[in-house]
């Protein structure tokens, strides 16, 4: 019984690789930068940009405007690179309302850009690009 009251801590928070070698070493995809004033959500990362890549805690906020609230079923997260590289499923088991919080990620080391859309009830969209840097 003592060596499990041990190992609890251990086994209740799992870490979750974002993003694996394999994915990281393919080329980035190049996407023009855009600016446009939008109502819809905003989306701000609360973690640092820069982490260390075996382990860091990840979180995000989701901010609805006017009213609105955020679609949970909308949230999409894109590595983008050649192929895009859809993150979604990894991302979602943090989803929390509007906020994301993964307590234990990983990433490789380098620089990963995640582009991270999301809309509200109103169907108004959020976009932001993170880039992730790990060393």
């Amino acid at each position: 019984m003592a060596l499990a009251l041990t190992l609890l801590p251990w086994g209740a928070i799992a870490q979750t690789k974002l993003i694996t070698e394999a994915e990281a070493q393919a080329p980035n995809l190049q996407v023009p930068a855009t600016r446009a004033i939008t109502r819809g959500p905003g989306i701000s990362l609360l973690s640092p940009a820069e982490v260390p890549a075996k382990s860091f805690a990840f979180k995000m906020l989701f901010e609805p405007r006017g009213g609105a609230k955020i679609d949970p079923s909308s949230i999409k997260f894109e590595y983008l690179k050649q192929p895009i590289v859809d993150l979604t499923a990894r991302f979602k088991t943090g989803l929390n309302g509007n906020q994301l919080e993964l307590p234990q990620a990983s990433v490789p080391a380098g620089t990963h850009p995640i582009r991270v859309s999301v809309r509200d009830s109103e169907g108004r969209e959020g976009n932001t690009i993170i880039h992730l840097s790990a060393k």
